[in-house]
């Protein structure tokens, strides 16, 4: 009941999940996304270069494919999430994330949530 708690807290309303094409429909407007980690493609984190910009692929729950712009540091262990919901906006074809809600294989670890900087 906590960890509901917490989530809510930090996400807010969970009632509306969106897809990548959905929310292209609406440039700009924010929206809660459900995926996992596409790990055919690559990741960029250079921490010297920038430690609030992370890029990496995501597949959200209808099966598309989507660049995502993390603002904020490589939320740790992000490869071994089983699923990964991620609040932001489209801005073409690139999904613009603020927050990171990771789920964790085990059991025993509990869920990580990574919240990035406004831009």
């Amino acid at each position: 009941m906590v960890a509901i708690a917490v989530l809510i807290s930090v996400f807010g309303d969970f009632s509306s999940y969106e897809t990548f094409a959905s929310a292209a429909k609406e440039p700009k407007k924010s929206y809660y996304i459900i995926g996992t980690l596409d790990t055919t493609q690559g990741m960029q984190y250079d921490p010297r270069v920038d430690a609030n910009h992370f890029t990496f692929f995501a597949k959200d729950k209808a099966g598309s494919k989507n660049k995502v712009i993390f603002n904020g540091e490589k939320p740790r262990d992000i490869e071994k999430s089983e699923q990964i919901v991620m609040m932001g906006y489209m801005d073409g074809d690139t999904f613009h994330c603020s927050k990171i809600q990771m789920k964790c294989p085990s059991k025993y670890k509990k869920d990580q949530i990574a919240v990035g900087n406004q831009g």
